[in-house]
């Protein structure tokens, strides 16, 4: 491999740990044609930075659906880039229409978003993103009800799914988990998955926004499949090979700058 800085190299190391899911020092110094200390002091610095785990002669990937992060953790996440990411899926939302907005601090930010928007129906089931939607003169707020998931803030379950069964909507916008080509849209939590899966049935159009972190993880419970996607919505570190099989598929990837 062609020499990389400290800071490419590290970033190819966290990308090479992600697809494997282990690497070891020894590999890696091969790899970048540098030393083994030098490789270690790589992964300490990003194991300080919770970006992989070091394990004993490598590092192991740290992925956030091994564990079910609290709302606060999330939001705290890459907050600046969700604010940017919110901004650009409010931009395709019209007035005078009717979505659904996912449960999600990502969601959250595109429903901050929706205070110049007229006549807006939006149904949700985040209880944050209702509050977020509250203060607004010109938007109709709904939600689903149902049992109320305290660590998400996030209504699900029966109720919550014959609440979307009595309407149509334009469009749903989701927060996922993971998101891989071959399996499609996941999440870590069975309930959400369901209820997701009938946000896209009673939607006319799919709006997806989530970071670059989410590509090619997979979680246990699937939603739907990539290609039934209409628009995603992710920043620059998208996979360039994703960017073009999903184009293939025919779905819109927008890019935030």
């Amino acid at each position: 491999m062609e020499s990389l800085n400290t800071i490419e190299r590290q970033q190819e190391i966290v990308r090479l740990t992600q697809a494997q899911g282990k690497v070891s020092v020894a590999e890696l110094a091969q790899r970048f044609s540098v030393s083994e200390v030098t490789i270690r002091s790589d992964l300490a610095t990003l194991d300080s930075k919770r970006l992989v785990v070091r394990s004993r002669g490598g590092a192991m990937v740290n992925d956030d659906l091994s564990r079910e992060l609290s709302l606060k953790e999330k939001r705290q996440k890459h907050s600046d880039l969700k604010q940017k990411l919110g901004r650009a899926v409010a931009a395709l939302i019209a007035d005078d229409e009717r979505i659904i907005l996912d449960s999600g601090t990502t969601t959250e930010e595109v429903a901050a978003c929706l205070s110049e928007h007229k006549n807006l129906i939006v149904m949700t089931n985040g209880l944050n993103i209702a509050s977020e939607l509250a203060g607004f003169e010109k938007v109709e707020v709904m939600m689903t009800g149902g049992l109320l998931r305290k660590k998400s803030m996030s209504f699900y379950g029966a109720q919550a799914e014959q609440a979307l069964r009595h309407f149509q909507f334009d469009k749903v916008v989701l927060g996922v988990d993971g998101f891989d080509i071959r399996t499609g849209l996941s999440t870590h939590f069975e309930a959400e998955a369901t209820l997701n899966r009938l946000m896209c049935e009673v939607a006319r159009e799919i709006i997806v926004v989530t970071d670059s972190s989410k590509f090619e993880r997979r979680g246990f419970h699937l939603i739907c499949a990539a290609n039934q996607v209409h628009t995603l919505v992710t920043d620059a570190g998208i996979p360039a090979g994703t960017v073009e099989e999903l184009t293939r598929m025919g779905v819109h990837v927008q890019i935030i700058s």
